[in-house]
């Protein structure tokens, strides 16, 4: 059996024996390397995710001294203003209240309406890759597709977006264990090259607003809906990079899974009915974000085992989506399961919010390739991420025949 060891190459190219072994070894378990407590069953996460007693923070609630934890450093400060005022990382009142003011620009028919959009973005992407006869799928198609959805969203121009996903990647190191101090800084500065960019279209949009979620923000707080500048920024950051980071992994990893089970992929271009099952099980199978921590605000017993106030905990999405009590041969990417009740879109009061444009995005551009390029092939295999958290590749080399 492998065991868990989030730094080892080995074990970032597939992950899934070693969280057979977790799940084998019980309930929960204490990992030393980054004091967090492991969940790797299905139903544990299921339920932890709902229950209150943790929390994405413990700021509402407690000081850093009370809950026996140690500030973050002070040259890390512009990383976690940006970071600790989205609703990913706030906990009620303050996440009712945000989350209620975006979740009218992800209503299902404000999301309905994007689908042309969506769709004929994606079939713009894939002629491009098929006339070169082929090229970088994540380059080329994955990426672009839900960062100029979300830009377009947002409201930030064509001309500013480049910088979107570099900014994006150094901020989301952050989310890895145990990160550098390289990576932090590279954090930082990102951090802060966003926010002042954000500041200035958010004072720009003031005097001319435009039929934009920022817009709409900027509307809503001058209708007296309390929020605040950062919260405003934050909260933009916050759906640009949870906006397309997971879409565009769940991409390059569901073709690689495609490409290593040909006979699913003959299955899938014989029948493209199967598309929206074929997103789910991609999802399910190889899963984008492997992990989600909580704070333990009230001490909770995991079966037996008393977890204090203090700690924190680590859910295993990636282990709980290869649970045998929930999934039938959970080894196996089978596009034709109906039972499939992942978490990759976590649950409770921070499920993603943007799940439906995801499904979107990722039906769009699987049905242009299924399409306009029916006989992609994998040209080279390609080079993991060295990350653990967010689960990708840095690339995945396609050709047309």
């Amino acid at each position: 059996m492998a065991a868990f060891d989030p730094w080892d190459p080995a074990f970032l190219a597939d992950p899934y024996p070693a969280y057979a072994e977790l799940r084998a070894k019980g309930r929960v378990q204490y990992f030393e390397p980054t004091n967090q407590w492991l969940v790797p069953h299905h139903a544990d996460v299921s339920a932890l995710l709902r229950d209150r007693r943790l929390g994405r923070t413990y700021q509402h609630r407690f000081t850093h001294e009370e809950f026996g934890r140690t500030a973050p450093p002070a040259e890390h400060e512009p990383f976690h203003t940006l970071n600790d005022h989205g609703m990913l990382d706030l906990e009620p009142p303050d996440h009712t209240r945000i989350r209620r003011l975006v979740s009218k620009a992800f209503t299902p028919r404000t999301v309905e309406r994007l689908v042309p959009y969506v769709t004929g973005l994606a079939g713009e992407l894939v002629d491009r890759l098929v006339a070169a006869g082929g090229g970088d799928l994540l380059r080329d198609v994955a990426e672009p597709l839900p960062v100029a959805v979300i830009a377009e969203m947002l409201g930030i121009p064509e001309s500013d977006r480049a910088p979107l996903r570099p900014w994006s990647a150094d901020i989301c190191g952050m989310y890895e264990l145990n990160p550098s101090e390289d990576t932090a800084a590279r954090a930082v500065r990102a951090s802060v090259e966003f926010t002042e960019y954000l500041r200035e279209l958010i004072a720009e949009r003031r005097g001319r607003p435009g039929d934009d979620l920022i817009s709409g923000l900027i509307a809503a707080y001058d209708e007296g809906d309390r929020l605040t500048e950062q919260e405003m920024i934050s909260t933009c950051v916050l759906l640009l990079n949870a906006g397309h980071e997971a879409t565009v992994n769940a991409t390059v990893n569901g073709w690689y899974a495609l490409f290593r089970n040909p006979e699913q992929l003959a299955d899938l271009r014989a029948d493209h009915a199967l598309v929206p099952r074929a997103v789910e099980e991609l999802m399910r199978y190889d899963t984008p974000l492997q992990l989600f921590e909580r704070w333990v605000l009230d001490e909770i017993e995991i079966d037996g085992t008393t977890v204090p106030r203090g700690a924190e905990i680590a859910l295993l999405f990636g282990s709980a989506n290869h649970d045998p009590a929930v999934f039938a041969h959970p080894e196996r990417l089978d596009l034709t399961r109906t039972d499939n009740p992942h978490i990759s879109f976590s649950a409770g009061i921070h499920y993603c919010i943007g799940a439906p444009l995801a499904r979107i995005e990722l039906t769009a551009s699987m049905r242009a390739l299924l399409e306009k390029a029916p006989t992609l092939t994998l040209a080279a295999p390609p080079e993991r991420k060295p990350n653990f958290v967010i689960r990708g590749l840095e690339g995945l080399s396609v050709e047309v025949g």
